[in-house]
């Protein structure tokens, strides 16, 4: 039986990164919880669940609302997580299962699909396509303690909408670095993976801090 809290939780949890709720939004309990169907309580404690992923902040006399980063936070949390996807590409280079890599190696032609110019482009499909791919890479690393500090910085991207600041260029460098992590995981060269992911998690960073088109 699910619990009110935790319907609550996974409810504003997928606004949020749906973007539904969008930066500096205020999160009033009494709204959300006629949103939701539920009572103040599980919303309060729905709140405290998401300040600690980073989703939510509660100001003091101010309620709750979806933080409104700045360039310095988004600097600071990319920089991290350069330094944990890297470290969790090395990890997983010598542990990688044959079908994990084969999954990977077919997401990297789906994104590539959906990222392409056209009608057909879909990056909200790539979001949900590239959280995937970073996600086996993740599992294959085979630390609970990294994914655990890892799950406190990527869900920002999300919440960002990154892949629309994207130019065709940002999105062809960001296939060639997934179809590259790819080889050097096949080829269980940590070295190789380390860099690639780095480069690729700092690219990220270079479209999200540049400024949007006018």
């Amino acid at each position: 039986m699910v619990l009110a809290v935790d319907r609550v939780y996974e409810r504003l949890r997928a606004d949020i990164l749906g973007g539904v709720h969008q930066p500096g939004a205020r999160l009033g309990e009494a709204e959300l919880a006629e949103a939701t169907g539920s009572s103040r309580t599980p919303v309060r404690e729905a709140l405290r669940r998401l300040e600690v992923e980073g989703l939510v902040e509660v100001l003091p006399h101010r309620g709750a609302r979806v933080p409104d980063w700045t360039p310095e936070d988004l600097e600071e949390i990319y920089d991290l997580r350069m330094l944990l996807e890297g470290a969790a590409a090395r990890r997983a280079a010598a542990r990688i299962e044959a079908k994990d890599a084969d999954r990977m190696d077919e997401l990297c032609g789906l994104i590539e699909w959906a990222a392409a110019p056209g009608d057909q482009q879909d990056l909200d499909r790539v979001a949900e396509l590239n959280a995937e791919f970073h996600g086996i890479a993740r599992a294959a690393a085979a630390s609970n303690r990294l994914v655990t500090m890892l799950n406190a910085v990527v869900q920002l991207p999300l919440v960002m909408r990154t892949f629309h600041r994207y130019s065709p260029d940002d999105l062809t460098r960001s296939c060639a670095h997934h179809r590259e992590l790819v080889a050097a995981l096949r080829a269980r060269d940590g070295t190789w993976a380390e860099s690639v992911m780095r480069a690729h998690v700092l690219s990220a960073k270079a479209v999200l801090l540049r400024d949007p088109p006018s």
